[in-house]
């Protein structure tokens, strides 16, 4: 595991913004230098290259999603249910608090397909999908879980779902009549609405009730 400083962060930060907003090939080092208000040097002795940089982004936001991951899958005190609940509202808070990371990743997704991006969005996914479906494979032993589950597409499911809606929430909002609610009011309505609308989903295609 990479420790980063408050500095690093300060400019992965700065570069996180840029990427999602302009993309990487639209966003200069000098640009992350002017945003994170440090400058070019500094970027050249902390990360080398932009390449790097971006590399370094994945690393800090990968290691906290495998982490908690990882954690979760040793909790003995949780049923594999539980586990999955859990996942989900982990899911629905991080990419509501990271949103410039996620449209980063369905920017580049979308955009490139060779070069040093798609190979991080690989190997993100990979980790995640294989920690995953250690823990469906968990479920499956206790005989907590069905058999043949998708996990791919049951990820695609998560993920999908909450990023749409948290990137379309504007038309949510309007379609639903629920203009009066305040910013902060609509976010827990948001929040609450995903929840239970995914563990019910999940439950009814994983479970045997």
């Amino acid at each position: 595991m990479t420790i980063y400083n408050e500095k690093q962060i300060q400019i992965m930060e700065a570069a996180e913004e840029l990427f999602a907003e302009r993309g990487f090939d639209g966003t200069s080092v000098r640009d992350v230098a002017k945003q994170a208000g440090v400058n070019l040097a500094m970027i050249s002795y902390y990360f080398g290259s932009k390449e790097k940089l971006m590399e370094a982004l994945f690393r800090y936001r990968g290691h906290y999603i495998k982490l908690q991951l990882e954690n979760m899958l040793q909790n003995n005190e949780m049923s594999s249910l539980q586990k999955i609940y859990s996942l989900i509202d982990s899911y629905i808070e991080r990419i509501m608090k990271q949103q410039c990371f996620h449209k980063i990743m369905a920017r580049e997704q979308m955009v490139h397909l060779k070069g040093p991006t798609p190979k991080l969005i690989h190997e993100l996914k990979r980790t995640n999908q294989e920690l995953v479906q250690q823990l469906i494979a968990e479920g499956q032993r206790k005989g907590e879980f069905k058999r043949n589950i998708d996990v791919p597409l049951m990820l695609a499911t998560l993920i999908g779902t909450v990023s749409h809606l948290v990137t379309t929430k504007h038309y949510y909002q309007k379609l639903n009549n629920l203009e009066s609610l305040s910013p902060e009011e609509f976010q827990r309505h948001l929040k609450k609405k995903l929840s239970t609308h995914l563990k019910s989903l999940f439950k009814a295609a994983l479970t045997y009730e």
